[in-house]
C-alpha cells in the first residue's frame, strides 16, 4: 500500500523489489472503505490515508518511483477512485507519471465499457479471475482488453492449473509479442 507506513518505507519497499528482480509492482492506492479486503489491506489502508495520501501524493510517489526504475507499475484500487475524478482523465494522469495498467478487483467486465474504453491504447487493463470464473467470462474478459496478464486468484493446483492453462500460455504469448520496454 502507498504511503503505508510513510513515503520513505514505501520507497524503501519498491527499491527492496526492484533490487529483488521484480518482473512488475503493484502499487496499491489506499481506500476509505476498504470492505473487500483483509484486516492486513484495510490497516495499511487506514494508516495510509491518515498520513495524508491522496490521488496527487500518490501520483508524486509513482513519480519519484518511475525515476528509479522501468519496471511495469500496476495500480491496485477500487474502480470509485477512478470513477469520481473521470476514467479517460484519471488513467492519463496516471499513464503520465508512470503507471503502465490497472487491477480494479470490484470493476466487473460486464460495466467495463466507459473504464475500457479510457484503457484503450493508454494502459493495461487485469481483471481478475479465479477456479469459478465461467469459461464464457473468462473469453469475455479475453476479448475486451488490450493487452493481457491474467491473475488467477487460487491456490496453483491441479483445478486451477486445467483450466487455466490455454488461457494462460495465450496470455503470455500476447505478453511476450507486446510487452515490450
Amino acid at each position: 500500500m502507498v504511503g503505508f507506513p510513510n513515503e520513505k518505507a514505501t520507497m524503501s519497499t519498491i527499491r527492496g523489489l526492484v533490487k529483488g528482480g521484480a518482473d512488475i509492482i503493484e502499487l496499491g492506492f489506499p481506500f476509505s472503505d476498504p470492505l473487500a479486503d483483509g484486516p492486513v489491506i484495510q490497516n495499511a489502508s487506514t494508516i495510509s490515508l491518515e498520513k495524508g495520501t491522496n490521488v496527487s501524493k500518490f501520483f508524486n510517489i509513482v513519480k519519484k518511483i518511475r525515476k528509479e526504475t522501468d519496471i511495469p507499475l500496476v495500480l491496485m484500487t477500487y474502480t470509485n477512485i477512478l470513477h469520481r475524478m473521470g476514467y479517460q482523465k484519471f488513467i492519463k494522469n496516471a499513464k503520465k507519471v508512470g503507471i503502465d495498467g490497472f487491477i480494479l478487483p470490484d470493476m466487473s467486465i460486464e460495466e467495463s465499457k466507459d473504464y475500457l474504453k479510457a484503457a484503450k491504447n493508454n494502459s493495461d487493463t487485469i481483471f481478475l479471475i479465479s477456479p469459478n470464473t465461467s469459461k464464457t467470462r473468462i473469453e469475455k474478459i479475453d476479448e475486451s482488453i488490450n493487452r493481457i496478464f491474467v491473475s488467477c486468484c487460487s491456490i496453483w493446483n491441479y483445478r486451477c492449473k486445467n483450466r487455466y492453462q490455454k488461457l494462460y500460455i495465450k496470455s503470455n504469448q500476447k505478453c511476450k509479442k507486446t510487452n515490450q520496454r
